[in-house]
């Protein structure tokens, strides 16, 4: 007696085709990045809406000079040989590898600065060293020009105090991240983000790293670029050495194109890819 056969149903082609079309169209349907999470400072929901021509108050309090700030310090007096005295040049060596090292993508101050050391004092020619930690510019220019009355006759002297620029660093989902000298007083977010090359569209623009540094030590900050409420937040300007860090979203894990064409162009690439392959099993 012939054993009976079993019969299975079979899969067609066709349906495992569109069955596998269908579970990568939805695949790279939950990849896409919606706008709502890429515009920059929107009016969110549960926040009061701040209109665009309405005039927003900053949040600044005065800068106090921390651990490996460089202050840059000028001395100006009518007399020559105490201009040399005070603010030594080291020359025209010295002015050049400043020149080199700015052209090149350095930090001009670091040659010609004074570095605020972990006891917090800088050096100063004549003065010894001061101590500026916690202090404010204003604070450490009144500092500096007390000090120089133990050497000035009259009070024919003027002294500058600034901050040699504002370094700080990106990393994770930016275009071009790196660590960045700006040679002004003052520098948004924005412009930080906008040096480094914008974010990445796969970065949590929601939930951006700030580490800062304080007095007492190092706090770590949440910043959420797509709020508009972020002008008026303590961490709308980048203080110096402002680490920022923006994380990836989990899609990245699952890849997918920066605009429409690109997600067409990768699911048509998975689609043709997929079908060959079960060409090739079920033939």
């Amino acid at each position: 007696m012939k054993p009976r056969q079993v019969l299975y149903p079979s899969i067609s082609t066709f349906g495992l085709n569109r069955s596998l079309f269908l579970f990568l169209l939805a695949l790279q349907f939950f990849s896409c990045v919606s706008n709502e999470k890429l515009i920059y400072l929107q009016n969110l929901e549960g926040n009061e809406p701040i209109p665009e021509d309405a005039l927003i108050g900053y949040t600044t309090t005065e800068y106090q000079v921390q651990y490996n700030d460089v202050l840059d310090v000028k001395i100006q007096t009518v007399d020559p040989e105490m201009n040399e005295l005070f603010n030594i040049s080291g020359g025209q060596n010295m002015m050049q590898a400043g020149r080199n090292a700015e052209s090149s993508g350095g930090d001009i101050f670091y040659l010609t600065g004074h570095t605020v050391d972990k006891e917090g004092n800088i050096e100063l020619p004549l003065l010894g060293e001061v101590f500026v930690m916690d202090m404010t510019l204003k604070e450490i220019k009144t500092k500096v020009h007390e000090d120089l009355k133990k050497y000035m006759t009259n009070d024919d002297y003027y002294v500058r105090v600034k901050l040699g620029g504002i370094r700080f660093s990106t990393l994770g989902e930016f275009r071009r991240p790196n660590k960045y000298v700006v040679l002004q007083d003052r520098m948004t977010i924005l412009e930080a983000i906008s040096l480094s090359g914008d974010l990445n569209v796969s970065a949590k623009r929601d939930e951006i790293l700030l580490i800062r540094q304080y007095p007492e030590g190092t706090k770590l900050h949440r910043v959420n670029l797509n709020d508009r409420n972020l002008v008026n937040s303590p961490y709308y300007f980048i203080q110096p050495n402002d680490q920022l860090y923006a994380e990836p979203m989990r899609i990245r894990e699952l890849g997918s194109g920066e605009n429409l064409a690109q997600s067409i162009s990768l699911l048509v690439t998975s689609v043709t890819a997929a079908a060959l392959i079960l060409n090739l099993i079920l033939n």
